[in-house]
């Protein structure tokens, strides 16, 4: 799902993306010129291997993602809650993509591994 910088409005508008077993949903409302607030959640349930045990589980996933987009470029010193699309169009299956890889990326322990982690550091 695409959408340019210059038809988001003044007033929230909604959107919603699935993608298999996740669904993102949320607001997109125009702060300035260049810059778009992007507030959503992405919810449903997510598959992931533990890194203990290397099992597949799965696991309900609330993700909530409050994001500046703006289209263009910032010095990295600004808020690292910003993403840049510089060609004028917000992509946000690529969002979502991203915010899914980033969350598998973290550490994960199946059930049977929580249960039996009295022996290993496991934070959550």
């Amino acid at each position: 799902m695409k959408i340019s910088f210059n038809k988001v409005g003044r007033s929230p508008g909604e959107f919603c993306l699935k993608a298999e077993t996740l669904e993102m949903a949320g607001t997109l409302l125009r702060e300035g010129s260049h810059e778009v607030k992007l507030s959503s959640t992405i919810a449903g349930e997510i598959t992931l291997i533990c890194d203990r045990c290397g099992a597949e589980f799965t696991e309900a996933l609330h993700l909530p993602l409050n994001l500046t987009l703006t289209d263009q470029p910032r010095k990295v010193t600004e808020d690292l809650d910003t993403i840049e699309f510089l060609d004028g169009v917000i992509d946000i299956a690529a969002l979502m993509e991203g915010e899914i890889a980033s969350y598998r990326s973290a550490y994960h322990y199946c059930p049977a591994c929580r249960e039996a982690g009295s022996d290993v550091d496991i934070e959550y």
